[in-house]
């Protein structure tokens, strides 16, 4: 095991081998559970049909997922917090291989579906100690380039899952074709799960928050194990109110059924964030340390950061369902070129966000805006590509340049967005403001999914796949301006803020 290496170390754009070993560790697991989301969709098929699955049942396979993996990514980024994000990390990763496993090798859909619950599980524990570890060791400008190669590897995953489970499908035939694409996580997770030990550092291994005073060890690498978590502080009023009202906010969205009963879920959502928001003010008059401190949303950065990215996520993670719908349904193209036509787009997105991630405090939340016009600009260009297909016969192919339009802007948005977000954040709160991040990310897909499908089902069943791509992709254009109009503010407020150019003080996160 290494020695622990101070938390933020190295400002600079250089990485130290210890970082470099530490983020390689973190990046290949989020690899896999982001492939994982990726390549489901194109697997859907062959599964339902293999299995002999219903509607419903195949639709809980991507559901399942999604809602205990929203549901989680608060408490655990707030448990990685208080118990170590070590501790959280290899159990979120055990459980995301079994869960993998279990997929795989499943007799049953509803086999599959109780798998998949357990991958959600493991992802939600997961995820949020990737961003909190990078909070953790990593400052300045080495943390925008870390959140940088992030972004570069949610590229590649977008870019590499589909074309791997086709590729599965084609090779290992459809039943175990799909199996391949489960199991192919088991060895990942292994190999990290071993490696885990040796790379992260022993502060990795003891939380930064929920501790004080007389409870908080002078030297946590040398606390007794029986005192080591004595004093613990973990909240678990906030914890229940908070993943309530997450899963009564996204389960109308992720679940199928025609009753319109589902939808009294989003008051009683509103009522219970109330509550939490109430408890979580006591807790802290109490002198108790809260789940999530209200305090972080008084900062500029962290309040519209999450905003930004909430409304952008519900647009955008739409674009691809839209896309291949109107391939596949619309023009009658196959799964394996519909997939293929996102590449470029992904492929762009994986290397400017790399790029772009040291330069990100420096030139502040401009780089978002620029993002977030480059994204509208390639969403006009893919839909005239679209009118010109109808009206002119247009390749369908000329796509795969408009969509590399929107990689472009992902790769200006998502990482940069996240650092900004997240630089003013106290340390014993990193994997909690994380959690609160993806869940705002998450709750955002799950609804703008949900709305803009159905628009564009609504409308190709009336007037064609031609006119639903038009009126989903204005949709999406509509959410990706109101997340340009917050970064426009945070920027403009931000410049007001900012000190005279002579003092030269210290970067501000807005631009």
């Amino acid at each position: 095991m290494p020695p622990s290496i101070p938390s933020g170390a190295g400002s600079e754009a250089t990485m130290t081998d210890e970082q470099k070993h530490i983020l390689s560790l973190l990046l290949i697991p989020a690899f896999a559970s982001l492939l994982a989301v990726s390549s489901v969709n194109v697997i859907l098929p062959v599964l339902r049909e293999d299995l002999a699955a219903s509607t419903s049942a195949i639709q809980w396979v991507v559901s399942g997922y999604a809602l205990v993996f929203g549901v989680l990514l608060v408490a655990a980024g707030r448990a990685g917090d208080v118990f170590g994000r070590g501790h959280l990390f290899v159990a979120g990763l055990i459980l995301f291989g079994l869960g993998s496993l279990g997929s795989g090798l499943a007799p049953t859909i509803a086999g599959v579906n109780a798998a998949r619950v357990l991958m959600g599980v493991g992802s939600g524990l997961l995820n949020p100690q990737v961003s909190g570890t990078i909070q953790q060791y990593f400052t300045g400008n080495t943390r925008g380039r870390a959140f940088g190669i992030f972004g570069g590897i949610i590229g590649v995953s977008v870019a590499v899952g589909p074309v791997m489970a086709g590729a599965f499908v084609t090779l290992l035939g459809p039943s175990w074709g799909w199996r391949a694409s489960f199991l192919v996580n088991v060895p990942i997770t292994l190999v990290v799960v071993c490696a885990a030990r040796r790379i992260l550092p022993e502060s990795a291994w003891h939380g930064t928050a929920g501790r004080t005073g007389a409870d908080r060890p002078a030297d946590p690498g040398r606390e007794r194990p029986h005192r080591r978590w004595a004093g613990v502080d973990l909240d678990p009023v906030g914890i229940v109110l908070l993943a309530g009202s997450t899963l009564l906010v996204m389960a109308p969205f992720v679940t199928t059924g025609t009753s319109s009963r589902r939808w009294l879920m989003l008051p009683a959502a509103g009522l219970t964030l109330a509550a939490w928001a109430v408890w979580e003010a006591v807790y802290k008059r109490r002198g108790r340390a809260p789940m999530v401190d209200l305090a972080l949303f008084a900062h500029r950065s962290f309040a519209n950061g999450c905003l930004i990215i909430a409304l952008y996520f519900l647009g955008s993670a739409a674009v691809w369902l839209i896309i291949a719908q109107y391939l596949q349904a619309g023009l009658g193209v196959s799964a394996m070129a519909s997939g293929s036509i996102g590449i470029l787009a992904a492929l762009t997105s994986a290397v400017v966000a790399p790029l772009v991630g040291r330069h990100v405090l420096r030139v502040g939340r401009a780089m978002v805006v620029v993002g977030l016009l480059v994204s509208l600009s390639g969403l006009a260009a893919t839909m005239l590509i679209v009118h010109l297909n109808a009206t002119a016969g247009l390749s369908h192919w000329w796509m795969m340049g408009t969509l590399s339009l929107l990689g472009l802007g992902q790769g200006l948005i998502v990482s940069p967005n996240q650092t900004l977000t997240l630089v003013e954040v106290p340390l014993r709160y990193a994997g909690t403001a994380g959690g609160v991040v993806q869940t705002g990310q998450r709750i955002g897909t799950s609804i703008g999914v949900t709305a803009i499908s159905s628009i564009a089902f609504t409308v190709s069943a009336r007037s064609g796949w031609d006119r639903a791509f038009q009126l989903s992709f204005l949709a999406i254009m509509l959410t990706v301006v109101a997340a340009l109009l917050v970064a426009v503010v945070d920027m403009l407020v931000a410049r007001r803020a900012a000190p005279p150019p002579a003092g030269r003080g210290p970067v501000r996160s807005g631009g």
